[in-house]
C-alpha cells in the first residue's frame, strides 16, 4: 500500500500527473517557482525520493533525467481510500459515514462507477428508482 504523499511530493506529483509526459526537474522547478521560492536541489531531491518510493520511473536524457508517473492520480486516491477503509474495525459503518459526507455530485459519480464495475448487479428489492429510471412511467394495474 502506498503511503500518503507529503505536501511537496503531492505538489510535484500533481504536475507529473497533469502533464502526463516525461518531465525534467528543471520543468517542475520552473512551474513551482511561479507559486513559491524553491531551490533546484529541493525539487531534485523530491523527485529522486519519488523515484526511490516507486511513484515515478526515470530515464537518462543527456545530463538529466526525465521522470514519468508509474500510475495515475485516480489509482493513488483509490489505494488511499482502500487503505483507510481496511483499517476500520467496522468497515460497513465507515462506508456509511463516508457516503454521508458525500455531495450529491459525488454520490452520482459513485453510482456511475458502480455501473461500470458491476453493470449486471440488480438494484436491491424495494430500492427507490434513480432519477431518469422507470420512475417516470405510470404504474401498471394488475389482475383484471
Amino acid at each position: 500500500m502506498p503511503r500518503q504523499l507529503g505536501e511537496l511530493e503531492d505538489t510535484v506529483m500533481t504536475r507529473v500527473w497533469q502533464w502526463n509526459r516525461p518531465v525534467t526537474v528543471r520543468e517542475v522547478l520552473e512551474d513551482l517557482q511561479q507559486e513559491r521560492s524553491i531551490a533546484y536541489t529541493t525539487v531534485m531531491t523530491v523527485m529522486d525520493n519519488l523515484h526511490q518510493k516507486g511513484w515515478v520511473r526515470r530515464e537518462v536524457d543527456g545530463r538529466a533525467y526525465r521522470y514519468t508517473a508509474v500510475s495515475t492520480r485516480a489509482a493513488y486516491s483509490a489505494a488511499l481510500m482502500n487503505e483507510a477503509w481496511s483499517q476500520s474495525d467496522n468497515p460497513a459503518a465507515a462506508l456509511v459515514a463516508f457516503f454521508g459526507m458525500m455531495s450529491a455530485e459525488q454520490r452520482e459519480a459513485l453510482r456511475d462507477a458502480m455501473r461500470v464495475v458491476a453493470p449486471t448487479v440488480p438494484e436491491p428489492a424495494g430500492s427507490p428508482p434513480e432519477d431518469g429510471d422507470a420512475a417516470d412511467e405510470a404504474p401498471q394495474e394488475s389482475g383484471r
